[in-house]
């Protein structure tokens, strides 16, 4: 019997493989985001996608401007890309709708603007990779992924890693290499539409979350602009931050020509100066409690 997984398999490259498990987890992303991270330039982007999609491997959408036009082409896994991506990992195969669901999921979403605006700050750090040796991007995790019971923990009470389901859902989870330094990180994507109380509570989950697990380590708020930046420390500094956290605002780095890589942090509590996403490192704490004594 003709398997068309099989059959694919010899027609696909290393970096097919990345996109396609990008896509698999992380629903949707642009043409842009994919040349961004992937390729070195737009057009031999473009080519191989095309490829991709006569492969029948991945699917896209073009949504309609309000104001006329159309937004670029945005990607999703089509079914045969996701059987290869299920089989490459070692899964069970995925429902024979998934592809079809995943493709209405995200063509009709409110949550559209949102996701890809996560996803476009994890392929900004993925591009950067690419071009400088030194960095890398180590782990991308969704959402979702982060809801997985003993994710983060350490060998210890299987109970307990059974049981705790965390009070916070990050926008994403990243580890982020430079050389010899690791900095893992939780991520929160702000869009503006929440009070900064919401964002302030939720400090409070994050705290029991590395106090259950024994490690701590920054959670960055990427925010809208400077003004919603200033607005949040402001809060932040009148109510003590319970873990590390940094701040960067989107419109300052694009003024500024910079990604999340580079020295857009500012660390609540610290003296102010941007730093870049490495020197975060400062921060993480390993097997130890948020006391700072050995766990």
């Amino acid at each position: 019997m003709d398997d068309p997984v099989l059959r694919v398999q010899s027609q696909l490259t290393g970096r097919d493989r990345v996109l396609l498990g990008w896509l698999y987890d992380h629903g949707v992303l642009t043409s842009f985001q994919i040349a961004h991270a992937l390729f070195p330039s737009l057009d031999f982007c473009q080519r191989r996608l095309r490829a991709l999609y006569r492969l029948r491997l991945v699917a896209r959408f073009r949504p309609q401007r309000a104001d006329g036009g159309s937004y670029p082409y945005h990607y999703v896994i089509d079914q045969l890309g996701a059987e290869v991506v299920a089989a490459g990992r070692d899964e069970r195969p995925p429902r024979r709708d998934h592809a079809r669901v995943e493709r209405r999921r995200w063509t009709s979403s409110r949550t559209l603007e949102h996701r890809l605006g996560v996803n476009g700050f994890f392929t900004a750090l993925a591009g950067y990779a690419r071009t400088h040796p030194d960095a890398r991007l180590g782990d991308w995790l969704s959402e979702t992924a982060c809801q997985r019971s003993g994710l983060f923990t350490r060998p210890g009470d299987p109970a307990l890693v059974r049981a705790y389901q965390p009070r916070v859902r990050p926008d994403g989870y990243g580890l982020w290499a430079s050389g010899s330094t690791v900095v893992p990180f939780f991520l929160e994507f702000d869009t503006g539409g929440e009070p900064l109380s919401v964002l302030v509570r939720k400090l409070v989950g994050y705290r029991e979350w590395f106090g259950t697990v024994g490690r701590v380590w920054p959670v960055l708020f990427w925010l809208h602009s400077a003004a919603r930046e200033r607005n949040l420390r402001r809060v932040l500094a009148e109510t003590s931050p319970l873990v590390p956290v940094a701040t960067g605002a989107r419109d300052h780095a694009a003024t500024a020509g910079l990604c999340p890589a580079e020295a857009v942090w500012a660390v609540v509590g610290g003296n102010g100066h941007r730093q870049t996403l490495v020197d975060l490192a400062a921060w993480v704490i390993d097997d130890r409690d948020l006391t700072g004594e050995a766990a």
